[in-house]
């Protein structure tokens, strides 16, 4: 005789009434079947593992480990099951997605516009948030999975690298830096600033580089979007720090100019973020497997922070 699903189930109904009668009624079976189930896993575990107590039952120790492991048991027959199912009729879901500007901007639109392509019946919700904002809501269940920088800390959560991305100035034509190729952060801060708002990870980012260098951020304008800090800086406003991906059309109609960032952290790594991968849903793990394919990323071992 060997443990089964059913004799399983009734253990743990039976241990969250504490009573065989109202687990019976719970499970639509006779309590002397119940009691039969309960005194065969008991000869199984060579060990009692209820008190039968005047008004109901408690858990003995051994009783107690049954439980535990039960329990892991039920949660995964349930995720197996559920996972089968998006197999029927072709796969189905809901993923909630949380990323950063830049992410959105640059990769996210191409990428998922090709992972509904081959599974057109997923339904994606997707927001824009800020680094520390994106960990909260990947943290407490708000969102299934987060995509912004690899400087914001994310303790606990794990961590896959997704796409890479670089940072510049971004410059008016006849600015002083566009006479130099490349130049360091600190040496631009001689310079005003079309800034990001404040809760902003690149303005996290500028703020701790400037402090770093023992100087300030004159900042002038104060934006939340690529879009408008672009306009602010073709109207010759200030100058700004943004990933080299948003400013495609705006380098292209001639009214912005790039300077590359001699600094190692204007190379940032961007990253995948979810609470434990191994009980990622099956619809979810397909778009991560996606979007790192996507980016010509490969991770053996998933990195907890």
């Amino acid at each position: 005789m060997r443990y089964d699903l059913t004799s399983l189930e009734l253990f743990v109904a039976v241990a969250e009434e504490a009573n065989l009668t109202r687990a019976a009624g719970r499970q639509h079976l006779a309590v002397s079947a119940v009691s039969k189930r309960i005194t065969e896993l008991e000869e199984l575990a060579e060990a009692p593992l209820l008190v039968r107590l005047p008004r109901g039952v408690s858990l003995t120790p051994a009783g107690q480990t049954l439980l535990h492991y039960a329990r892991q048991v039920m949660r995964t027959v349930q995720q197996m099951r559920s996972e089968l199912s998006e197999y029927a009729g072709g796969v189905k879901g809901h993923i909630r997605i949380h990323a950063a500007a830049s992410v959105l901007t640059q990769f996210l639109p191409r990428e998922l516009e090709a992972f509904l392509r081959l599974y057109p019946m997923i339904r994606l919700e997707i927001e824009e948030r800020v680094g520390a904002a994106i960990v909260r809501a990947v943290s407490d269940g708000t969102t299934d999975l987060g995509i912004l920088g690899s400087h914001t800390p994310a303790p606990g959560l794990a961590t896959l690298p997704y796409h890479t991305d670089r940072l510049v100035l971004a410059v008016p034509p006849g600015h002083p830096l566009t006479k130099r190729k490349a130049v360091r952060f600190a040496d631009a801060l001689a310079y005003p600033f079309v800034s990001h708002h404040a809760a902003s990870s690149l303005w996290t980012l500028m703020s701790q580089a400037a402090a770093d260098s023992g100087k300030t951020i004159q900042q002038r304008i104060q934006v939340s979007s690529f879009d408008c800090m672009c306009k602010m800086v073709e109207a010759n406003l200030g100058i700004a720090m943004l990933p080299v991906g948003v400013l495609g059309h705006h380098v292209s109609a001639g009214g912005i100019r790039t300077v590359d960032l001699k600094d190692a952290w204007a190379h940032r790594q961007l990253v995948i973020v979810v609470r434990d991968p191994q009980t990622l849903p099956f619809t979810t793990r397909t778009l991560i497997d996606h979007l790192l394919a996507a980016a010509g990323t490969t991770v053996p071992k998933v990195a907890v922070r």
